[in-house]
């Protein structure tokens, strides 16, 4: 019987040689049997570790995606909280700034109007003028000022025009006194005198401009016309017809 080498060759390109005998069409079957048989699991090893290669490579790639998307949000995320947070100390400085400068110009500001020594008031200006009394029923008492009922409402008048004046931002600290000094019959009139005082060095000026017949009469008048809104006031006895009013 004859031997011969045959050569087989298989996935892995490696070469195998085998001892085989010429003889046979039985032994030649079987040595190609159990060729085909190694060369089948050689190529399912083989394609099962291709397999598993690729599987690892994909799920490497999917995890990678992943973690590259989860950097992005996170990239994001962080970027607009360090936005907002410069922001709100942007603002948080802005308004320290300004309560600061505030604070610092109420603090050195000094409005000379405000400051005034009162002593050097001593030229006095003097207004005379009558307004009625709608919402008070005249009685004979009325007539002597020295009478309760006339001392009582013309203390009441009296402290009503001070109140007015004493609160005005333009004549409150030239104003002196309100002085009521006769109430007539005539659906109860009133006649009243106010005085204010002035320093002397600003004499003509005030007369001219603050302390003017018309700015007196004016802030008078208005204050009248303000409490006509007020159906209480309009019904009180101390209610002064703004119509009425005389300056001069």
């Amino acid at each position: 019987m004859d031997i011969e080498m045959e050569t087989v060759k298989t996935n892995g390109n490696d070469t195998v040689a085998h001892l085989g005998t010429t003889g046979t069409g039985d032994n030649h079957a079987d040595r190609c049997h159990s060729t085909t048989e190694r060369s089948v699991l050689l190529g399912a090893q083989k394609n099962g570790q291709n397999g598993e290669t690729m599987r690892s490579g994909r799920l490497a790639t999917e995890e990678g995606a992943v973690y590259r998307v989860k950097r992005e949000l996170s990239e994001a995320v962080c970027g607009k909280v360090r936005l907002w947070m410069l922001l709100a100390l942007l603002a948080v400085l802005i308004a320290a700034v300004v309560l600061l400068s505030l604070a610092v110009c109420s603090a050195v500001r000094e409005d000379p109007d405000e400051k005034f020594d009162r002593s050097s008031f001593r030229v006095a200006r003097l207004f005379n003028g009558s307004f009625r009394l709608p919402g008070l029923a005249f009685a004979e008492d009325l007539l002597s000022i020295s009478s309760d009922r006339s001392r009582a409402l013309a203390s009441d008048l009296e402290g009503k025009l001070s109140g007015l004046y004493r609160s005005s931002p333009a004549l409150g600290r030239y104003f002196s006194k309100a002085e009521i000094y006769a109430l007539r019959n005539d659906s109860v009139i009133a006649e009243y005198q106010l005085t204010f005082v002035m320093p002397e060095e600003h004499e003509e000026q005030l007369r001219s401009f603050t302390l003017s017949r018309e700015m007196v009469y004016n802030v008078l008048r208005q204050f009248l016309s303000d409490q006509q809104d007020s159906d209480a006031s309009a019904a009180s006895s101390l209610y002064i017809d703004p119509v009425s009013l005389k300056l001069s």
